[in-house]
């Protein structure tokens, strides 16, 4: 009786981390490289143009000022504002962080991408009771809308091809 309710035990557990693994691959997380091998960015001296430059490299995807193509990286704008009608007790916020980008042909300027607008928003909680947390719970928001900004950003680079030639 305990061989069965073991043998259970480890097939459920075997199938879980098989849907698990399933996930993950279809989140992209085992995504291949980008279809180029060389970028540049151009962009403001920001979070967002850090952290992208950074999973570039990470990708092997060298960032120079000579590529062939050329990142168009806007500023990052951050909106906040209330959703709820109550001025007292907890309040629930909403932050959107908007980012115009492109992808440009260096050689003509050509556009692969025209100019879009990467758009991310996020919900938190702050209370009048705890006002030391409610700059925590903002840079949190802020670095949690950043990084789901950039997985959309290389969703929609991952799509390009290399036709910088």
């Amino acid at each position: 009786m305990q061989r069965r309710g073991f043998l259970a035990l480890f097939l459920s557990a075997g199938a879980s981390l098989t849907l698990a693994g399933c996930g993950f691959r279809l989140r992209g997380f085992d995504a291949p490289e980008l279809a180029f091998d060389e970028l540049a960015l151009a962009s403001s001296d920001s979070e967002l143009a850090r952290l992208v430059s950074e999973r570039l490299t990470s990708l092997g995807t060298r960032v120079h000022e000579n590529a062939p193509l050329v990142l168009n990286l806007g500023d990052e704008a951050f909106r906040e504002h209330q959703l709820g009608v109550l001025d007292t007790g907890p309040q629930e916020r909403e932050m959107t962080l908007s980012v115009p980008f492109s992808v440009q042909r260096r050689r003509d300027g050509a556009y692969h991408v025209p100019q879009q607008r990467l758009e991310v928003s996020t919900g938190f909680v702050v209370s009048d009771d705890n006002l030391l947390a409610q700059d925590d719970l903002r840079e949190e928001a802020r670095q949690e809308l950043r990084q789901e900004a950039l997985r959309r950003l290389f969703d929609r680079l991952r799509v390009l091809e290399n036709t910088a030639q």
